[in-house]
Formats: C-alpha cells, structure tokens, sequence
C-alpha cells in the first residue's frame, strides 16, 4: 500500500468548545500550549501543565483515484483513549496513547464526498501518568492507499539467517494470490532477485552477496523492494544476527556490550511533538556521546525512533509500559490493561521487527507485581507471548529489586486505593485553589529518599537477602533480568544464578567506570541503561541539582517543568557528566576539565541521587577571585595533575574510577589538566580560558543550512569575542524569526516559569535555545535582542539533501504531500 502524508487541514480545541478551532499541523502537542497551574492534579508528575480534552477535526474530500481502493488511516500516537469518529459514527477506539492503530475507510468514505474525519483525545482525567505526557495526536497520521490486488501494511517481515554467507529470509502477504517479486536494493543497484507465487502468503530465501553487516559502528541498510500487480512497497532492513547467552548480547557472532541510556519520548522545548527532525537530533546527540544504546522509558518508542537509530547504529530497548494490573495514578492505563495487552504487544512488534536497531524487549519498568505470585505468572505469559510474535529477540522488564522488597512489605506500595485516595485530594485542592499535594509512593516515594539518603541507599538496600527472594522468580521468567539500582548484586548473583543474564535497566551516572569494568570480564553482564540520557519534561527536580538564583523553590511546586536529571539537559547540551560517561566508556580518552560553579561554592542545593555532578565545562566567574574552587577531571590515566595558570594546583593518582576532584583557588586565567601513564608518560592535555570582560551576544545555528519545511536548532549565547562562554551572563533574549517560524524557545534550567512557546527567554549558564522552522524561501532570518545588544543571522534554505540532517520520511522532492511508497522514501534515504 501508498501512504499519503496526513497532517496538514487539521483544527483543534478543547472539547466542549464552540466554534471551528484552531488551525494545526500533525504531530501536534496540545498539551503543551495549555498554562501551568499550581492547581494542576498532574502536579509535580506532569510539571504542573493541566489536562483537557481535545477535539481534532479535518475535511476529507477523496479524490476520483481512489475509488475501488482499500483505505487505512494510521495514527501513529494519540494521548489519549482516542476515539476516531468519520461523519459521526465512531470508527475506532485505542485507549493506550503510546501505540499506532488503524482505522478502515474502505466502506466509509466516497470519492468525491465530502467527510468529516473526528478524533478525540482525553486528557482531562488527571493525574493519568508520572511524567508529562503531552496531549492530542502528538505522532504522524498516514492515509494508506491500496488496489484490490495490493500488499497490507506491515506485510513484509525480513529476517536474517545468516551473515556468511549472508542469507535472508522475505515473508510477504498479498491481498490475493499471485505472482511477487522481490529484490535486495543497495541503492539503485539490484544484488539479488526472485519471483515467487503467493498464495496469499509468501516465503523465500535469498543470498546477499558481498554483503554490508549492519551494526552499532557501521550501520548499513539496505532495501528490500517488493512488486506485486502494481503494488510496489521498499522495506529498510539491516543484515545482522542477533544471539543472546553466556556470552552476552552478539551482534553478528560478536559481543556488544549495550551502553546505554533511558530516554523520555518528549523533544524538550518541542513537548511531545514527535518531529522527525527533533528525534534525529537526540539520538545523534546520544551517539556522539558514548551511547550505543536508548531505553524507551517507558512506552514504545515512535516509527521516527526507530528510523534513526537504524541510521545511526543505536540500538533500542522498546519498552511497553509503566505499570500492569495496579495503578500507579488512578486515570492509568491500569482498567484497560487486561484486555488491551496481547493488542499492544502485537502493535510493538509489528513496528519494530524489520528494524535491526531493535535488540531487546520490555515488558514493564518497576512493576511491583513481579513480586506477586500473578505477577510472576504474568510476566511468564507476556514473555512467551512475545517469544510467539518474534522469537529472534530476547525479552526483560525493568525491576527495582529494593523497591519491590519494600512494597512486599508494606512500605511506599502503589495500591489502587492510594491512587484513587490521590486522584480525590488533587480535585478538592483544584476547587479550593491550592497546590495539588500528593503523599508519595511507590517510584516517587524510592525517589523522594534517595534523593535525601544518596544514591547508596538504594543500592545497598538491594543487596538484601529479600530482595532477592522477591525478584528471582519473575527474573526466571524472562530471558535478561532487568536490575533497576542493583549493580552492588551483580558479582552475587552472577554466580548463584550461572544461566542469569543480567542488564542495569536503570543506573546512576556515577556507576558507569564500575560498571562498564565489571562487564568485560563477565559477558553475562550485558548491559547499562543510565537514568537517564536526555533531561525529560515533568517527573519535576527529582534529578536536578540547582541554586536559589535559578530556582524559585526546593519543593518540586509550581515553576519545576523538567527532572534535570539528564547526562544532556532540556536543550540537548552534553553536561559534565556526558563528558565523564564517555571516559568511563572508554569513547574518549580525556582528559576533559569540569568546574563546579564557583559562585556557589558551598551554597545550598536542590537534593538529588541521580546528578553526580553539578560541573560545566568554564572557568570565567568574574568576581568570584580567591574563592574555593571544586574542579573535576575525567580521563583514563594512572595520575593527572591540575595547574592554574602554570602553577601546580594538585595531583592525584585515579584507581577504580576515571575521575578526579580536586580543589584550588579560583583566579582568572587558565586552568589546565595533565595526565600520566604509569610509566610517568605524558598522555594528554587540557586547559579551559577565562572569558575576556567584553560580551557579545551570539546566534549559532548547529548547521550550516536547512531544507524547507525542516528545524534548525539555533543557540543563544553569551560569550567573549573569541566565543567563550560566559556562564554568569544572564539576560532575557527576545527572537524574532522571518522565513520561517519559531518553534520552541527556552533554556536547559529545570525551574523555568516561561512557556517554550513565548518568544522570549532567560538564559541558563549563560545560554539558551531557538528552534526554528524553515519555510519556502532561500533564507531563514533568526535576530535576537536582550536590550542591549543584537544579532541577526541568516541561515541558508537548501532543497539538497543533507548528511545528517535528519529529513522527514513523508517528503519527497522538499515538498510535503502526493501519494507515494514511504518504504520508497525511506529506502532512498537510508541508501545515501
């Protein structure tokens, strides 16, 4: 089947609401255009947004060519329990917000009719989540198009068999019986054909010769094209193996150890709108980073995802879900949970199997049902329910060995009364004007005390004799157990369990030298996924470290908008820690130098367990002459040795980790880190300047050029004239935009009182961020003004493909819309 891009004649509002609407272009976050209210009953979870309902609305006049076609509208997400209404009959009903659906149009629309295609998306029911969730049909929806005689979408899966001789398997499925042909792509080059006659199903075997391995260094795709009639349909694909056992996780024969990172599905400034251009830019940012691997915490992943990790060789934990038969917020998705499962896991693996990206299924994240006997029963079910859908991947489930040891117990429990007891307190503090104050539990309430006990509270308290007894038989009932802040039970139970495999599913920052240094030695340890890769909207301070002059309060109350608890903040800037995940991971060497903030030395701080470091890479803090300096150095070396404008400052011998904290006296100038082999061998050098005192105020666009329709991520900042950063710069910054719009404004702080939608905002640390949209024209205009100073640039509109630059997969020629094969568009693509 053709797919024809469907995003554009849309009107939205919030239901209940007269008139047409707005006008709005799909993906779409409604969510995020609402005002933040101290009132709000998603509270701290959802960053204090508040929840409606929304009526999406479109006219659809099908043309003469389709008559006699086979029609499918596919939404990709909707958050959610849509309803999908075509001229006020209702067509369809998917209550989870994280998975595509499709709705049958064959027999209900008439060429050259005019329909009214409804789509309603509820929101309103809060608190329904534990982190912000955006709102309305935030993912692509794609009008499929097929003749009698056609191939159904999703009806090619591609399997490998083999990577010497590289040897594949096609399963085709064809509206009719007859004859298919199918071919391997690489590029416009043909490398291996045949026919076969289906019967309604076909299967054949090919040989790839000279193949291309797909993997996490060298991620090679090819295409596979199928004809049947006139029905052409090109399916992307990787050629790799995939094993799983006493030697870890193989990639075509070869241990890859997943290094890896918990990701949100949210774009930061852009909220839950899922733009291509946005998820390509994470998952590079990711890459460049030392991550191989992203969790999608915790629901599946986007189509656009995926497409970019294929690209980009990272691969992909798609996770299905938060909780299972107990609530966690009492508007979960825990009522339809029963019924709706096996349909949502079979949605998921339809998405994901033709994508060598993805490694590894999860069933849940800290379900403290695997701690119950139908818990554990259940994750049997879902395992090998998974293992019927596809057999070639393994499957885990996240699980925080403490926390499910505590709420065996009695302490900090989800229970469906607490939820509702919860859900009761946020809509009287609503009606009476207060702050929505919930008591915490389960997740939260582990948070609330690691954040005030450190990160060892939650790790020692998993080392525990019960919780072991409360883990071990659900991790017998997957093929990876899935160990959430239980990396001090690794080296026990690798040995008590010699058939277990064991994955961090979620870690701290600071455990990753220990970790990755552990896992060489024992393949049966098979992987890290950091809390978490990307600072994430809601779920509001739970990792940030901030001070008084960036936040208002230390309570997580209304102005917290984000975690802060990313290795990369709200604006896709790699922190410190990035910098020290990268060393530990052996991607970089270092030596790389972070400060922590000097002007506040000392000072009171927001608490948490998931930052490790508070450091930026700067040392101009005007000002701040003579005061206590803590500065961080990263590298794998046997000594490193820190000057502060030639003088020696300290020097310290690392073992058991790539860190060394050392503290001086700040004065302006040059710092400098040296490091030593254990020879006494220099092995690398590093320095930070200060900034002069004149500053420039700067717009700099992270490419070069754009194509039309496409975002240009654009960054504010404060500098010297030579470009070096003035983190002690504040200002408010207004932007206005011509050739294009502005998409989202604002900085990587987690208290931000502003909406990402102004056009004007504060600096953090001396920066901020634009995202802009080209339009039609040669150029996109961004100028900025804080008052004092301006700046303008222009950024050149190309209609040529650019490496990296992330095109949408809807788009052909630089246009959007028309009907053709997305795997089409796709294959092109991925073949450059």
């Amino acid at each position: 089947m053709k797919g024809i891009p469907f995003h554009e004649g849309w009107f939205y509002k919030h239901d209940g609401e007269k008139g047409q609407g707005r006008k709005v272009t799909i993906p779409h976050d409604a969510m995020l255009r609402e005002q933040r209210s101290r009132t709000a009953p998603g509270g701290a979870n959802t960053g204090w947004y508040d929840g409606y309902d929304y009526v999406y609305e479109k006219e659809f006049i099908p043309d003469a060519s389709l008559e006699g076609k086979n029609i499918l509208l596919e939404f990709e997400g909707v958050y959610r329990n849509a309803e999908v209404w075509i001229d006020e009959k209702q067509a369809a009903f998917r209550p989870y917000g994280y998975t595509n659906f499709y709705v049958d149009l064959t027999d209900k629309v008439k060429p050259g009719c005019s329909h009214r295609i409804r789509v309603i998306a509820r929101n309103a029911d809060q608190p329904n989540s534990r982190w912000y969730s955006g709102a309305g049909i935030y993912r692509p929806v794609t009008l499929w198009v097929g003749g009698r005689k056609h191939i159904p979408v999703n009806g090619i899966r591609i399997k490998t068999l083999s990577v010497s001789p590289a040897k594949i398997q096609v399963q085709v499925k064809t509206s009719m019986p007859g004859n298919v042909k199918i071919e391997v792509l690489d590029g416009e080059q043909t490398l291996c054909a045949c026919e076969a006659n289906s019967t309604g199903k076909a299967e054949v075997t090919l040989d790839v010769p000279d193949a291309r391995l797909w993997n996490v260094d060298t991620p090679n795709l090819y295409v596979c094209r199928v004809t049947f009639g006139e029905d052409i349909v090109c399916e992307p694909f990787g050629i790799r193996t995939l094993e799983w056992g006493k030697n870890g996780i193989c990639i075509n024969g070869k241990r890859t150890i997943l290094l890896g990172a918990c990701v949100h599905h949210d774009n930061g400034l852009l909220g839950a709108c899922c733009d291509e251009d946005a998820v390509e830019r994470k998952v590079r940012i990711m890459k460049e980073n030392g991550y191989n691997a992203l969790r999608s915490a915790h629901n599946p992943c986007s189509k656009a995802f995926l497409r970019a990790c294929d690209r980009q060789g990272m691969l992909v934990m798609d996770e299905y879900i938060d909780h299972w038969y107990i609530h966690k917020t009492e508007y979960d998705y825990v009522d339809y949970f029963e019924k709706w499962w096996k349909q949502d896991l079979k949605d998921m693996v339809r998405k994901d199997y033709n994508h060598p990206c993805v490694v590894l299924y999860s069933t849940g994240n800290e379900v403290s049902e695997t701690a119950q006997p139908k818990g554990i029963s259940l994750t049997r079910e879902m395992t090998e329910y998974l293992h019927g859908l596809d057999h070639t991947r393994p499957v885990t489930c996240g699980v925080n060995i403490f926390f499910n040891f505590l709420s065996s117990i009695g302490f900090g429990v989800y229970s469906d009364k607490k939820a509702k007891k919860e859900a009761l307190q946020a809509e009287k503090a609503k009606k009476a004007g207060k702050t929505s104050r919930k008591k915490a539990v389960g997740s939260q309430f582990f948070n609330n005390l690691a954040g005030l006990l450190g990160d060892e509270f939650m790790k020692r308290g998993a080392t525990l004799h019960g919780c072991d007894v409360k883990t071990r038989g659900a991790f017998a009932n997957m093929d990876i157990a899935g160990y959430n802040y239980g990396i001090y039970r690794y080296r026990h139970d690798l040995k008590k369990y010699p058939d277990r495999l064991i994955l961090g599913s979620e870690t701290f920052c600071k455990d990753a030298y220990k970790f990755y240094e552990m896992a060489k030695h024992n393949p049966r340890l098979v992987g890290d996924f950091v809390w978490a890769g990307m600072d994430y909207l809601g779920e509001v301070m739970v990792g940030s470290w901030e001070y008084e002059d960036y936040a208002g309060n230390f309570n997580g109350e209304l102005g917290w908008v984000s975690a802060g608890s990313g290795r990369v903040d709200l604006t896709g800037k790699p922190l410190c820690e990035a910098l020290y995940t990268r060393v530990a991971f052996e991607k970089a060497k270092g030596p790389f130098i972070g400060v922590c903030p000097v002007n506040h030395t000392g000072d009171r701080h927001s608490p948490s367990a998931w930052k490790m470091s508070n450091a930026i890479e700067s040392w101009s803090f005007p000002g701040y002459e003579g005061r206590k300096a803590n500065v961080e150095v990263y590298v794998r070396a046997a000594r490193v040795e820190l000057f502060v404008n030639g003088k020696k400052a300290g020097s310290a011998v690392l073992k058991n980790d790539c860190i060394a904290k050392f503290s001086c006296t700040y004065e302006k100038g040059r710092i400098e880190a040296v490091a030593y082999d254990t020879m006494g061998k220099e092995i690398g050098r590093t320095a930070l300047l200060t900034a002069d005192t004149e500053t420039v105020l700067r717009a700099e666009p992270e490419k070069d050029a754009v194509k039309p329709g496409h975002l240009s991520y654009v960054r504010l900042r404060y500098t010297d004239k030579n470009g070096i950063l003035k983190p002690l710069e504040r200002g408010t910054i207004h932007v206005e935009v011509s050739g294009g719009s502005l998409e989202g404004l604002g900085n990587g702080c987690p208290y931000n009182e502003r909406s990402y939608l102004s056009d004007e905002t504060d600096t953090y640390y001396g920066e901020a961020l634009a995202i802009v949209r080209a339009g039609d024209g040669n150029s996109l205009c961004v100028k900025l003004s804080d008052g004092l100073r301006e700046e303008k640039i222009l950024i050149p509109v190309t209609k040529e493909y650019l490496e990296k630059s992330g095109p949408a997969v809807m788009e052909k020629n630089g246009k959007k819309g028309g009907v053709w094969d997305i795997g089409e568009s796709e294959g092109k693509r991925c073949s450059l």
